[in-house]
């Protein structure tokens, strides 16, 4: 992604080389994004049908979360808007005053998103149906395919392994990179994409990392491909399970599925046996351990070097965050990058602070569903609902819980629609609503209501069904707009 982005605004003006082996396997066995993955595809000009076609892509609306509450129940974020205010007064304040009349839904039911992923249907740009999607893809597919744009644009590949960093010794930045075969690539600005070993920004320059353990307990996942499902579900299904929870992917030609967990409450293979037997289709390998720590580096820029992705840290993949990430760090680096040598010390200093606040509020939206949960009498989730979270998110819960209010803070990137459902859906009921919603007749509440929930149920059953959309665009040459 860095080689692709960087060759795409900078090919002109800069020599990149991009270092990789071939013998080091990427992690993702499938990869779930947020709708943001279209500013990535449509910066680079890449079309949407090649797309889907070269990485088996599916649809994304939404997250279904199963279980997270008691067993049995479930709810959906979805992307996109909930429901439709009147005037200056919110959808979710009338929709709380409904709910004190007798006359609201779910608030689910107020989501043309939620609808199509109920029914399995999907559209691109149906006029009068608009849907805001995202992506399942396979990573490993969509990697060469990066690969190839950047290399069209000029960008050398060299093929090997780090074997040691060369720094200055006077200024401590990275001068350049020994590979085997005692080869020597010097540079003047280092992207460290090394995944959890980070071997420039950690290992060589030293930079510490924070640690999120007490508030992300979850150390290890289990990952494994299944056969591709008949139905292909237009969502990500996240289930949880005695110590964590499971992921299920669904792709054309497979199902990414995952068992994410916590060490000291469950053994590996305890662990193993859950997701197995909880496959929808037969394995196609055997699943594939991985341990991390969920934190980012104390600095993502130091010296002459930036780290992306598992470099920077790791932040757990229940919201789909891991390749937005890697997404605005660069679009960071790119509006904060001058024009040849010179000091740094400024943009590299904004550039740390503006992405350790999009971390911590990620962090903090991902321990709302721990800390909300509902499974009582189980070691691990007793213990989520007893930490005590960050004061950040003790602020949005308190500011949830007064009249079903919001604040955005410091453009973070979950608004106000995300967390009312994570919110709502985990049980998490505001005692009142805002005086502004007592503008509208008691006896208009109802109706409203009732007419938006039924357009979304009517739009979506009129969609087609989402593996023939797949079909439909995966025969199509169409530019993303």
């Amino acid at each position: 992604m860095a080689a692709a982005v960087l060759s795409r605004f900078l090919g002109n003006h800069a020599t990149i080389t991009l270092v990789e082996s071939d013998e080091i396997g990427i992690v993702g066995v499938g990869e779930a994004t947020i709708p943001q993955i279209h500013n990535l595809l449509i910066s680079l000009g890449l079309d949407q049908a090649e797309f889907v076609r070269k990485t088996d892509a599916s649809f994304k609306l939404g997250i279904e979360f199963a279980g997270w509450t008691k067993p049995g129940d479930t709810y959906i974020h979805s992307f996109g808007t909930v429901g439709r205010g009147a005037g200056l007064i919110p959808f979710r304040q009338l929709w709380l005053r409904g709910r004190s009349l007798g006359v609201s839904g779910d608030y689910g039911d107020y989501s043309l998103n939620a609808a199509a992923a109920h029914a399995g249907t999907f559209a691109l740009n149906e006029p009068g149906a608009e849907l805001s999607y995202a992506y399942h893809f396979d990573a490993a597919q969509f990697a060469p395919l990066l690969r190839r744009y950047a290399e069209e644009r000029g960008v050398r590949r060299v093929e090997g392994k780090i074997e040691a960093v060369e720094r200055d010794p006077t200024s401590g930045d990275i001068r350049a990179l020994v590979l085997n075969g005692e080869r020597r690539v010097p540079g003047k600005l280092f992207i460290d994409c090394t995944g959890f070993r980070s071997l420039l920004l950690g290992d060589s320059l030293g930079v510490p990392y924070v640690d999120w353990t007490q508030w992300l307990p979850c150390d290890t996942a289990l990952a494994v491909p299944s056969a591709p499902a008949e139905a292909i579900r237009p969502y990500t299904q996240s289930m949880a399970r005695p110590a964590g929870w499971q992921w299920r992917i669904p792709l054309q030609h497979r199902t990414g599925n995952g068992h994410v967990f916590c060490s000291q409450f469950m053994d590996v293979e305890r662990a193993r046996e859950l997701l197995l037997d909880s496959l929808e289709t037969a394995p196609l390998a055997d699943p594939r351990p991985l341990r991390f720590t969920s934190g980012h580096r104390r600095e993502f820029w130091s010296h002459n070097c930036i780290a992306l992705g598992l470099a920077a840290g790791f932040m757990e993949p229940l919201e789909s965050t891991s390749i937005h990430l890697v997404q605005s760090g660069l679009s960071r680096l790119l509006s904060l990058l001058p024009r040849g040598p010179g000091e740094l010390s400024h943009a590299r200093a904004t550039f740390n602070r503006l992405s350790n606040s999009e971390w911590r509020r990620i962090r903090d939206f991902i321990v709302l569903h721990y800390v909300a949960n509902g499974r009582e009498g189980e070691p691990f989730w007793d213990h989520c609902r007893r930490m005590d979270v960050p004061d950040t998110l003790k602020e949005k819960i308190a500011l949830f819980e007064e009249a079903g209010l919001f604040v955005r803070e410091e453009d973070e990137l979950f608004l106000d629609d995300s967390w009312a459902q994570v919110m709502l859906g985990q049980g998490i009921m505001p005692r009142t609503w805002s005086p502004l919603a007592d503008n509208v007749p008691a006896e208009d509440i109802g109706p409203f209501l009732h007419s938006l929930a039924k357009a979304c149920r009517t739009k979506a059953s009129a969609l087609p069904a989402h593996r023939q959309a797949i079909a439909r665009l995966a025969g199509a040459s169409a530019e993303l707009s």
